[in-house]
């Protein structure tokens, strides 16, 4: 909820017009401090996050911070999907800040957001060229139960028989369902993309995201961030109705990718793995190689940049030294030591080996933050599987988007769309027919 720089990334279809009434109560409510009220307003997973606690401690907190409430101005409004982007200009004695309220189609409040004044509403993501709304449907999920039970979407063809279903699995990060990154939704992208061509995906939104601040409070690994929730998620995608069970996939981005031959290995019965940009390398590797890459990317970086990177070096030098039973740092890299110790002797490609299903590896050739040195390490591991399929793409970067220069963290501000092309290599490899 932090007011912070937000940078507008496209021009967002933005009307001043009257708000819906939704919206406007909304804000009344919660400028008054009256959450009971407000919180009957929201939708069944905005009261998860948005808790009594939490609206009075950390929304409540910061907007007494800001002063009293002095005049409202005109509200913008926008479209993402099937939700409405609702943002008032609100006047307060020590600031003026947006406030951003994301209805749902049903008319709930399912998001709030505070804004700066330069950027009153988000760039939105536009639906891809291959996404067929018509051939598919969705639905709401809950993906596994109490304390950790999380919110998520199945797309499903229309279609008669049993079809392939895909869990999508997160990059590093508190992510969302769509793993948005500004207006880029790549987990949307595929989702729609491969419903498209009759096939079923479920995303789900990633543990950190909606429990980071109790994550925090405990030594967690890469068991209870990642793979325990995307075996629960394979669970129940096996138990719907539309889906064959015999053939349910794991798609693993970047990280997921990185652990999915651990998931594979706990679940036992997957029919097989999509890896997106998934590195072959230790976390703490792939961190520093990106960072010096960032730092000596254009100009010569000044010494407090190299100092950061010295400082990043002697963090991957203590993550080096970790030992079970040890006296280890509590905190290394801003990842528990459990974390980082439970990867000591995890390797993805060794792991990926034990997998007798078929995989599916696919790489940018523009990607700064894994690289074709990771692609490189899975086809060596790999060069005697039959079943085992590699498409690299020169112009993709990490999120499978095209581009024609240097890719730099720049890049990804720019809204764009999962590349085609990747989409038909996925549907191909299960199978599916091009539209």
């Amino acid at each position: 909820m932090k007011l912070g720089a937000v940078v507008v990334l496209a021009s967002v279809m933005a009307l001043a017009q009257p708000a819906p009434p939704a919206a406007r109560k909304a804000l009344d409510l919660l400028i008054g401090g009256r959450y009971p009220e407000f919180i009957s307003l929201l939708s069944p997973l905005a009261k998860e996050k948005l808790t009594p606690d939490f609206l009075r401690d950390h929304v409540g907190v910061e907007l007494k911070g800001f002063g009293k409430a002095n005049g409202v101005g005109n509200p913008l409004t926008g479209k993402d999907g099937a939700n409405t982007l609702v943002s008032f200009p609100v006047q307060f004695e020590h600031t003026t800040v947006n406030v951003q309220f994301t209805l749902n189609g049903s008319g709930q409040v399912a998001g709030l957001y505070f804004r700066p004044v330069s950027a009153p509403l988000p760039a939105l993501w536009k639906r891809p060229a291959y996404s067929k709304p018509d051939t598919f449907r969705e639905r709401e999920v809950t993906v596994g139960s109490d304390p950790w039970k999380l919110g998520g979407t199945l797309v499903v063809p229309v279609a008669k028989g049993k079809v392939p279903g895909i869990v999508l699995v997160h990059g590093p990060g508190a992510l969302d369902r769509d793993e948005a990154i500004y207006a880029n939704r790549i987990f949307r992208d595929l989702a729609e993309g491969l419903a498209s061509r009759g096939i079923a995906v479920l995303r789900y939104d990633k543990r950190t995201r909606i429990y980071g601040d109790r994550m925090g409070d405990m030594d967690f690994t890469i068991q209870d961030e990642t793979v325990d929730d995307a075996l629960k998620a394979v669970g129940l995608l096996r138990q719907q109705p539309e889906v064959d069970p015999a053939r349910v996939y794991v798609l693993g981005h970047s990280l997921g990718g990185y652990i999915s031959p651990r998931i594979a290995a706990r679940d036992g019965k997957l029919a097989g793995l999509i890896f997106l940009a998934a590195n072959a390398r230790p976390i703490e590797d792939v961190a520093l190689e990106q960072n010096e890459y960032l730092v000596h990317l254009g100009t010569d970086p000044p010494p407090e940049v190299l100092k950061r990177l010295d400082d990043l070096r002697t963090e991957v030098a203590k993550v080096k030294q970790l030992k079970p039973g040890k006296s280890n740092p509590m905190v290394v890299m801003g990842l528990p030591a459990a974390y980082l110790l439970d990867l000591r002797t995890y390797d993805p490609a060794a792991e990926a080996k034990r997998f007798a299903g078929p995989m599916l590896f696919l790489q940018g050739q523009r990607d700064f933050q894994v690289t074709m040195k990771d692609f490189g390490i899975w086809k060596s591991a790999l060069s005697s599987r039959g079943n085992a399929t590699f498409h690299s793409y020169p112009v993709l970067n990490h999120l499978l988007m095209a581009g024609d220069e240097q890719s730099n963290p720049a890049e990804y501000r720019k809204p764009g769309n999962v590349d085609g092309v990747v989409v038909d290599d996925i549907a191909a490899f299960l199978g599916a027919s091009k539209n």
